[in-house]
């Protein structure tokens, strides 16, 4: 061990924060959902994963999930970085840390300068909790994966048929 993993205790050494919150839908978990909650418990020494309702995400993305809240909450919870799982049933992040009272919270950085990044950076200011924005996994995607399954889903078409047309 070096002296960045050890107090003068033999103790591990503290994280930056104390808890920290990782909000998401994790549908169709992969590699960019495993990433985030590395990075996130490297962070902190409590680890939060906050698993948004079927009815949140589709508030926020027009579409339910495609795996239910209770397997999603379940895959979560079981992920060795994770130190506990919260269901977020409320839009508001700041309503959902004034239940699990979190030093910081993280987000893909696809949110990093846009309108909903900007209102988080400025709620969360006002009760002292930092954002700290990760690397979004550009290659790999819920939304891509949800695209792929769509289009096997579809049925071949003959020669000379569109797509979707029923004989």
């Amino acid at each position: 061990m070096t002296e960045h993993d050890m107090s003068d205790f033999g103790a591990p050494a503290r994280r930056p924060y104390r808890v920290g919150y990782a909000p998401g839908a994790y549908d169709l978990f992969h590699i960019g959902h495993l990433n985030i909650l590395r990075h996130a418990r490297s962070q902190c020494d409590y680890l939060v994963a906050g698993v948004v309702s079927d009815e949140m995400a589709e508030l926020a993305k027009g579409r339910r999930p495609m795996i239910p809240l209770v397997e999603r909450l379940e895959i979560v919870r079981s992920v060795k970085y994770v130190d506990a799982a919260f269901v977020e049933t409320v839009p508001d992040k700041v309503e959902t840390w004034k239940q699990v009272r979190f030093d910081v919270i993280f987000k893909g950085d696809d949110w990093r300068g846009t309108s909903k990044g900007d209102k988080l950076e400025k709620d969360f200011a006002a009760h002292g909790v930092d954002v700290i924005y990760f690397p979004y996994t550009v290659h790999t995607s819920s939304t891509q994966l949800r695209r792929a399954l769509d289009a096997l889903a579809e049925p071949a078409a003959l020669p000379g048929q569109v797509t979707g047309e029923r004989r």
